[in-house]
């Protein structure tokens, strides 16, 4: 992005609103009108929330501001930065490898979505999390071959055989051509969704079992652009009757920037990324940007703190690398990520409800609708939560599994094999977190090592009997 917003962020502010009209009589003070009043207030209102310092310093304390602002929950969005520079930007920090190469050990991506699951996901009351993903391309000379499969291909099990750049199997394993319904090929103009029928995932377990699900058949791509992950947040907010939510991008932080660009300039990608945050703070959104990988970060800390006028400072940039790279406890890293990304919230649901955008529904949100993700028609299921936050876990019909006994792997089958790996997953009942072992279906458990969550290794494996 360069110093590109170093021109934009010059000081040049949105008109406060229109001149006083006012009656003059004699003897009397002229009043402004109340169409003069409401608009200056506004433009007050915004002047005083243009700008959000990171006032908090520790996590009890954004606690406390979230009760005391009224906030008790909110919802999250996510979305997932699949742009081909995440090819070499985890060059430092990631052994040289591609930031979305599935392995042994979480990836920083799997890492960054489950600390959001273990850090954010209790301030979602529903659970229900909407996923996206951005910046994949097509399949190229795979795109019109038709589906063929000599063996089937494990993501899990076969991890290891996963190509660098294209991300599927390589011609030393299981042959899986593509045919041309799985690319999603968003670039920078739209998204996918995690789900074919873009209904949300349930839980942040369900969230990794679609990553790596998804991640083998897409082609890493670009342009980078994170005005479609952003615009599809503010068609949910608006669609929802202008309910509260946070957008998590998690990101290798860069937005495409030509060398033909002039300093003062903006690329094309650049500016729909500025337009569409300036966008987005007429609605109640928070937007947080997790910078995986190597960056560099210069220019994201820049877009935090000097993005153009707004209704309010709607954006909130985290180096989840640096946070993950200090010398202390993991416990600690996840309370200083969870800060990080939290601080400026309290204030901006406060600007929301104070500029009267909390509860609005304006109709003029741009309609997005996500491609279905580059998965096989084979592989492509519904999220175990299909619509609305009130769907009852008990209305399975008869003879399906109830959607919290589902596998969390393939989404299919009831789950009857549980590992003793003491790995922590959320239950349905009354929204509480258990300390439970994983569970997932014999089918998918039985070439498992290693639990596909935490990534620990599988010490037992215990059979599961429904009464």
């Amino acid at each position: 992005m360069g110093g590109v917003f170093g021109a934009l962020f010059g000081g040049h502010r949105r008109p406060g609103g229109r001149a006083p009209a006012v009656r003059r009589h004699r003897g009397l003070v002229p009043q402004p009108s109340a169409a003069y009043d409401g608009g200056h207030r506004r433009a007050m209102l915004s002047k005083k929330y243009s700008y959000i310092p990171d006032t908090f310093t520790s996590l009890d304390q954004v606690a406390a501001a979230l009760r005391q602002q009224g906030l008790e929950s909110s919802n999250l969005i996510l979305g997932i930065d699949f742009t081909k520079s995440n090819e070499w930007t985890g060059k430092q920090s990631f052994g040289g490898q591609s930031l979305h190469r599935l392995g042994d050990t979480p990836n920083p991506y799997e890492q960054a979505i489950s600390i959001i699951g273990k850090t954010l996901a209790p301030f979602d009351e529903d659970n229900l999390i909407p996923c996206f993903g951005f910046g994949d391309g097509e399949l190229h000379d795979m795109a019109n071959v038709a589906t063929a499969m000599r063996a089937p291909f494990d993501p899990i099990k076969d991890h290891n055989k996963l190509t660098d750049s294209l991300l599927v199997p390589a011609p030393s394993c299981a042959v899986l051509l593509l045919d041309p319904l799985v690319a999603a090929t968003t670039h920078d103009y739209n998204v996918f969704s995690f789900h074919h029928d873009n209904s949300p995932c349930h839980g942040f377990e369900e969230v990794l079992a679609c990553y790596r699900k998804i991640v083998p058949h897409l082609r890493l791509s670009g342009p980078t652009s994170f005005a479609p992950i952003v615009e599809a947040a503010v068609d949910i907010v608006d669609r929802s009757g202008g309910q509260y939510h946070d957008l998590v991008i998690v990101a290798d932080g860069q937005v495409t920037r030509s060398v033909d660009t002039g300093d003062s300039d903006l690329s094309p990608q650049e500016k729909r990324t500025v337009d569409s945050i300036v966008m987005a703070s007429s609605y109640p959104l928070s937007i947080i940007l997790v910078g995986v990988g190597d960056g560099p970060w210069e220019d994201m800390q820049k877009f935090d703190d000097k993005l153009p006028a707004r209704d309010f400072d709607n954006f909130q940039f985290v180096n989840f690398t640096s946070i993950m790279a200090r010398s202390t406890t993991a416990q600690q890293k996840e309370s200083a990520f969870a800060l990080a990304a939290l601080m400026e919230v309290p204030i901006q649901y406060k600007a929301t409800v104070e500029l009267g955008i909390l509860g609005r529904s304006t109709g003029n949100a741009k309609r997005v609708m996500p491609a279905p993700p580059p998965l096989p028609p084979a592989q492509r299921q519904p999220s175990l939560r299909r619509g609305a936050s009130n769907v009852n876990a008990g209305s399975a019909q008869p003879g399906e599994p109830r959607d919290d006994q589902v596998c969390p792997i393939c989404l299919t089958n009831a789950k009857d094999l549980a590992f003793g790996c003491g790995h922590m997953v959320r239950t349905n009942s009354e929204s509480l977190v258990h300390d439970n072992a994983m569970q997932c279906c014999r089918e998918c458990g039985e070439s498992l090592t290693r639990c596909p969550i935490c990534r620990q290794p599988i010490r037992s494996k215990l059979r599961l009997y429904s009464g």
